[in-house]
């Protein structure tokens, strides 16, 4: 027991085991809120969960293969991706919202002509 508190670096053991885990959460959850929100925005956020999620997963394999960058690398050109689909659907979402008062996706389907 007296190791344990002399060496506080022993609690914090953190695995693959442990990236994969939250990274397969944070899809997860990215996937059940795209599949249950109506609203745009809600959606918008359930992408960015699964972004997030692929993001961590690249980060932590790169970080357990020795002398590799190409997760960190893969993750960057993500945030970037993230990046530039949250402005896109930002402007699509105040589109709908101009044209039909509401930024329910159920209304999107007039959109079709």
């Amino acid at each position: 027991m007296d190791k344990i508190l002399t060496n506080p670096l022993l609690l914090l053991d953190v695995g693959l085991g442990h990236f994969l885990a939250v990274s397969a959460a944070l899809f997860a959850l990215g996937l059940v809120t795209i599949s249950t929100r109506k609203n745009a925005v809600g959606i918008l956020i359930g992408v960015e969960l699964v972004l997030n999620g692929a993001s961590l997963n690249f980060v932590a394999f790169s970080r357990y293969v020795t002398g590799s960058i190409n997760g960190h690398v893969f993750s960057v050109f993500i945030i970037v991706l993230a990046a530039a689909e949250a402005a896109i659907a930002l402007a699509i979402v105040l589109s709908i919202f101009q044209n039909f008062r509401t930024i329910s996706s159920d209304y999107t389907t007039e959109l079709k002509q």
